[in-house]
């Protein structure tokens, strides 16, 4: 049974493709306002977590439990709603070539059940937007916009509907530092400005480090170190829990500092020393 206090839960998840197991005995549990920071080697199950998160695949033992409702086996059409909760930044953005960006980060809102729009769908696009800092690319399409401008757009469609649980698939991924410094930024600004949990999937230690390590100031509009207490603990909310994945097992599961601490090989593949 899962935990109605949590946003997400897995209970002893595998799954296999063609007799391989992309994910085997995974277990985790999410909880409002945590941020999940999924480290590993390509093809490690890392994306395939996030898929089964939302049911997109379906695992073949164990059980997924999202918003407190198990979803391991829930039809398409019952999962709607569930999504509709959760926020997804797809690699590279995942934009439609064919739409402006006001359709593209509308798209959540005018594809509601039933086709309702949901609530002043022009006053939520342009919000989002803003948000990004980009209101002023309503117009345009994505081709005419650069990489890290059509990933912060990608971060505007996620987070529109407002979700308490946001996924984020290689956010930075082939991006230039500072670009990929932007994205991070705005991932804490959502973080910190509504309590939203999030799974961020990445290759860069550097992107678990600032997540983990500084928090949004909304009076200068930064990012900011977080303040610490005596005790060595965080003086203000967010938790931030790394994972490592190998051949589909969650290999390591802890904070920043007891990851810095690992001795394993391939852990520590994934730290800057």
């Amino acid at each position: 049974m899962g935990d109605a206090a949590n946003v997400l839960q897995f209970e002893h998840v595998s799954l296999a493709f063609d007799g391989v197991k992309a994910l085997d005995d995974v277990s985790f549990a999410v909880n409002a306002g945590e941020t999940r920071v999924i480290l590993g080697v390509a093809g490690s199950g890392k994306t395939t977590v996030l898929k089964t998160a939302v049911g997109l695949v379906q695992p073949d033992s164990g059980r997924v439990y999202l918003f407190g409702q198990d979803i391991t086996r829930m039809r398409e059409r019952d999962l709607f709603d569930l999504r509709r909760r959760v926020g997804v930044l797809f690699q590279e953005g995942g934009l439609f070539d064919s739409l402006t960006i006001e359709e593209n980060v509308a798209y959540p809102l005018v594809n509601a059940r039933g086709g309702a729009p949901e609530g002043n769908v022009e006053e939520k696009v342009t919000e989002a937007l803003r948000f990004v800092e980009l209101e002023q690319t309503l117009e345009k399409y994505p081709s005419e916009l650069s990489g890290g401008m059509r990933r912060r757009v990608g971060i505007a469609r996620a987070v529109v509907t407002e979700p308490p649980l946001v996924l984020y698939d290689s956010p930075t991924a082939g991006l230039d530092p500072i670009t990929a410094n932007t994205i991070i930024a705005l991932i804490v600004k959502e973080r910190d400005l509504r309590n939203t949990a999030a799974m961020m999937v990445t290759h860069r230690y550097q992107d678990g480090h600032l997540v983990a390590n500084f928090r949004y100031n909304p009076q200068s509009g930064r990012l900011e170190p977080a303040s610490r207490n005596g005790d060595g603990t965080r003086s203000y909310r967010s938790t931030t829990i790394f994972m490592v994945m190998n051949e589909g097992r969650l290999v390591f599961e802890g904070t920043e500092a007891e990851l810095d601490a690992s001795r394993d090989s391939y852990i520590s593949k994934f730290v800057k020393r």
